[in-house]
């Protein structure tokens, strides 16, 4: 498995990720129509690659098997797990075959090395409740809570 940096020719894989994170639990509660139609989740992804934008995918030879991307949001228009204007908020996905092998701890390390080599001064995300798997891995990359949001939690990682 190999990183590379996230481009403005990833956006479908990006959206397709952003799905699966959506669908963490494999209920198909949104399609990929609904999330890209959705105007608070397009906030995430919406005219990807704009400046501040950053992150990265994790491929096999040519198979993409996860991505990450972080993006600053304003308070006007927040994103579920939103602490800061200057804090980007980030979102990941890892293709369900290849989930427990690594590649969400790989993209996340990478990510958090990205913020930090950009001059960001944390990270924020949110995590819904049940989401065991993604908790412990965001507490094992130094992740925390600092708010609730609805059935989710809002975790910060300070750089």
């Amino acid at each position: 498995m190999q990183l590379r940096e996230a481009t403005s020719e990833d956006l479908e894989l990006l959206d397709d990720m952003l799905l699966e994170a959506f669908n963490w639990d494999g209920t198909a509660r949104l399609t990929r129509d609904q999330v890209v139609a959705d105007v608070h989740t397009a906030r995430y992804l919406g005219g990807w690659r704009r400046p501040g934008d950053f992150g990265l995918v994790a491929v096999e030879g040519e198979t993409p098997l996860g991505a990450i991307w972080a993006r600053a949001l304003p308070a006007a228009a927040p994103g579920y797990g939103y602490v800061a204007d200057d804090i980007p908020e980030i979102g990941m996905g890892v293709s369900r075959g290849r989930r427990g092998q690594g590649v969400g701890s790989a993209l996340l390390a990478g990510c958090i090395e990205q913020a930090r080599t950009l001059g960001w001064r944390a990270l924020s995300l949110s995590v819904e409740d049940g989401n065991d798997a993604a908790r412990a891995l965001y507490a094992r990359h130094g992740f925390s809570a600092v708010g609730r949001n609805g059935g989710s939690d809002t975790l910060l990682r300070e750089l």
